[in-house]
């Protein structure tokens, strides 16, 4: 609940602070530093913007997981599972994580796109050139092409993640079938 109720620029603030100000164990921003180009030095710019950054969609994925497998367990199916004398570890392993990660792969499409829109909070905090900085900075100076340019990127994105979470839930459901 609290990952869900702070905001994403409040996180990356206080990661700064804590982090790079009080303990100096990451640094404060940008994607590399000052004449070092490394792979390590890359990764470890990267620690905090992606730790923001999954934060808040940790958070949502737990409330759906909780949620439906809350629903799960109350179904019919468990119950006569379990009345047949499976053991309690297959029926929560095969019947009910089984089918509460349904809706987890259905949210995965969902939220592809929103991984964009949280990055361009993330990258402002961080200073990270990115995408999201890409769009802020191209409202800001009035660059209509190219923010026209990444709303359709993110629109491809929700259709594309709708499409891919759908044919994936087709899969994997014995309950639907494809024509």
């Amino acid at each position: 609940m609290v990952a869900l109720s702070i905001p994403t620029f409040w996180f990356g603030l206080i990661g700064i602070y804590v982090f790079s100000l009080k303990l100096g164990w990451l640094p404060a921003g940008n994607m590399y530093s000052i004449g070092d180009g490394s792979v390590l030095d890359y990764m470890h710019h990267l620690i905090m913007p992606s730790v923001v950054l999954a934060l808040v969609h940790i958070a949502v994925w737990s409330r759906y997981m909780r949620t439906a497998t809350l629903d799960a367990i109350s179904q019919e199916f468990v119950k006569t599972a379990r009345a047949k004398g499976v053991t309690e570890r297959r029926v929560l392993m095969k019947h009910v994580v089984g089918n509460a990660l349904l809706p987890m792969i259905t949210l995965a499409g969902v939220q592809l796109p929103s991984i964009l829109t949280g990055a361009l909070v993330t990258e402002t905090v961080f200073t990270w050139p990115g995408m999201g900085r890409l769009f802020l900075d191209s409202l800001g100076y009035s660059d209509y092409p190219v923010v026209m340019g990444l709303l359709m990127f993110s629109a491809i994105l929700t259709i594309a993640g709708n499409l891919i979470a759908d044919i994936v839930v087709a899969l994997v459901d014995p309950r639907i079938r494809l024509a």
